[in-house]
């Protein structure tokens, strides 16, 4: 492997596990600053119960998502330099304003958040909450714009072969971002319908397993308490059966959200950069035909040896154009096309070093893009299917009491960080060869674009890369398991591990009174880092 093949699994690998963060912080906060609402309007303790233990959790998850956010920055100068030059005068206003703005603003109210428990009035908390959520949700905003711009460049103008800003209003609103934006929330807001679900469902399980709560002869549940056990009462089973439906609900609408977004981002695709669609079906001759299933060697350059087993007319022209008619081009249409508009081989310039003269490779890896497509569908509308299933099985009050569905639901967690995941991958590996993708658009702005093999440092050798990447990979699988200990503790530790006070106060002191008019907080000597850590 070169530097710039190696440079690229170290920005893939430490990217994904980053964007792994990402979902589960913008929709967990958002799912508990409604949470906290609730209980602001309605002084329920239960509310409190889980505006604290799904906060905690929010809160472990935020902070590794920083500790892994940073690295990111780095990356652009020290492996990829040439791209950092070539992009710096457009991203330097978003990326800027990402940093100084939306995540100071983030950090700050997140901040008086966290020790503002007992300190600020019921309202000002709250607000402080929604401030840092809104913050996180604008900080995603700005990353978005910055790589909406590789995907579709616009606004600018290319002075001395790079591209200078010359309308921040066309950037900031491009339309790729505005589409991509609303796509991510929605994505985000399913990750953490999962989370909720999951997570309640073993709760309620316990419950059912430790015998805290029997099935009446309605077959309705009946609520029991499990004295000297801290936080094991009645209120903790209308946390965890509010937690699974709130999930639930926020999981199905996630899904529409998501199939409505993407649908309008797929059409942009098949304008903005119709090769990286045409790989996702597999398609190397224009038709109107979605493949739901082909076989043959998706890694072949030779695409002619791909064979739809399952083919759905006029999706695909549905997808592409909202039709059911209209030809969509396949991948050997366009590959004339782009040899035709941007050369067949590298061109001979210094900042390919080796590189040059070496034939492009138009058609992005169809492995990735083709399964990539699918599996976020897919492990999308499975997240949504099994949360009306959830909803339907817990109509009585409460789970089954079968073991094997317990763990599904668990595992099912893990769908919608699937989907995300594979939808991101495919995003970026679908642009192939461009690290920013010409802008079709015939005015003459396709002149702005960036091959891959040029954006990588020159100055840094394989060697140190692939050592750079081996230091990442491995830092980053401990803070992995750091990560995955401290969420599987607290979340084993139910309520009381997110407020230890239940276990020696009056459940009325414990719970930190009842707003509206009240102190939110915990009782006098408990220490206010107990909620954090």
């Amino acid at each position: 492997m070169d530097a710039l093949e190696i440079a690229r699994w170290q920005f893939g690998i430490t990217t994904v596990y980053h964007f792994m963060m990402v979902p589960l912080t913008i929709g967990l906060g958002l799912v508990v600053a409604v949470i906290q609402t609730l209980w602001y309007r309605t002084g329920k303790p239960e509310y409190l119960r889980m505006t604290k233990f799904w906060g905690k959790l929010f809160l472990i998850n935020f902070i590794m998502g920083v500790a892994t956010g940073i690295v990111q920055e780095f990356q652009f100068g020290m492996a990829w330099s040439e791209y950092s030059r070539f992009v710096g005068d457009v991203f330097g206003a978003p990326l800027a304003m990402e940093a100084l703005l939306a995540f100071f603003v983030e950090s700050t109210f997140l901040g008086l958040w966290i020790f503002g428990w007992k300190q600020l009035k019921p309202g000002l908390h709250l607000a402080c909450l929604w401030i840092a959520v809104i913050g996180s949700v604008f900080s995603a905003y700005f990353i978005i714009v910055a790589n909406s711009w590789m995907q579709h460049p616009v606004g600018v103008q290319m002075v001395n072969g790079r591209p200078v800003m010359t309308d921040a209003w066309a950037v900031f609103t491009n339309n790729t971002a505005l589409v991509a934006v609303p796509h991510t929330l929605f994505g985000a807001l399913a990750v953490a319908g999962a989370f909720l679900l999951g997570i309640a469902w073993y709760h309620l399980w316990r419950r059912r397993h430790d015998g805290i709560d029997t099935i009446g002869t309605d077959g309705k549940v009946i609520p029991g308490e499990a004295p000297g056990i801290p936080g094991r009462d009645r209120n903790d089973h209308t946390v965890w059966i509010r937690s699974l439906r709130i999930g639930a609900v926020v999981a199905m609408i996630s899904f529409a959200g998501t199939a409505v977004t993407g649908d309008l981002q797929g059409k942009l695709m098949f304008e903005q950069q119709p090769m990286k669609m045409a790989a996702a079906e597999a398609a190397c001759h224009d038709g109107t035909g979605f493949s739901v299933l082909s076989v043959g060697n998706l890694g072949s350059k030779n695409c002619n040896d791909i064979v739809a087993v399952i083919e759905v007319p006029g999706i695909l022209s549905f997808l592409a154009k909202g039709d059911f008619s209209t030809e969509v081009k396949g991948v050997n249409s366009l590959l004339d096309e782009y040899k035709a508009k941007y050369g067949t081989t590298l061109p001979d310039n210094p900042i390919y070093g080796d590189r040059a003269g070496q034939p492009i490779q138009y058609v992005p890896v169809m492995e990735v893009t083709y399964w990539g497509f699918r599996m976020m569908i897919g492990f999308g509308g499975i997240a949504a299917l099994a949360a009306l299933v959830a909803l339907w099985a817990t109509r009585k009050g409460t789970v089954p009491a079968s073991r094997g569905l317990m763990r599904l639901a668990v595992f099912g967690i893990l769908a919608p960080f699937g989907a995300n995941a594979a939808g991101w991958i495919f995003t970026e590996m679908g642009r192939q060869p461009f690290v920013v993708a010409p802008n079709p658009d015939p005015s003459g702005i396709d002149q702005v674009f960036m091959f891959t093999a040029a954006a990588v440092s020159p100055g840094v050798s394989a060697g140190e890369i692939l050592t750079s990447l081996v230091v990442l990979t491995t830092i980053y699988a401990v803070l992995l398991v750091v990560e995955v200990k401290l969420l599987v503790k607290y979340i084993r530790g139910g309520v009381a591990a997110a407020m230890p006070e239940l276990a020696h106060a009056p459940a009325d002191e414990s719970e930190g009174g009842t707003p509206p008019g009240g102190t939110p907080g915990t009782p006098e000597g408990d220490d206010v880092l107990a909620f954090a850590y």
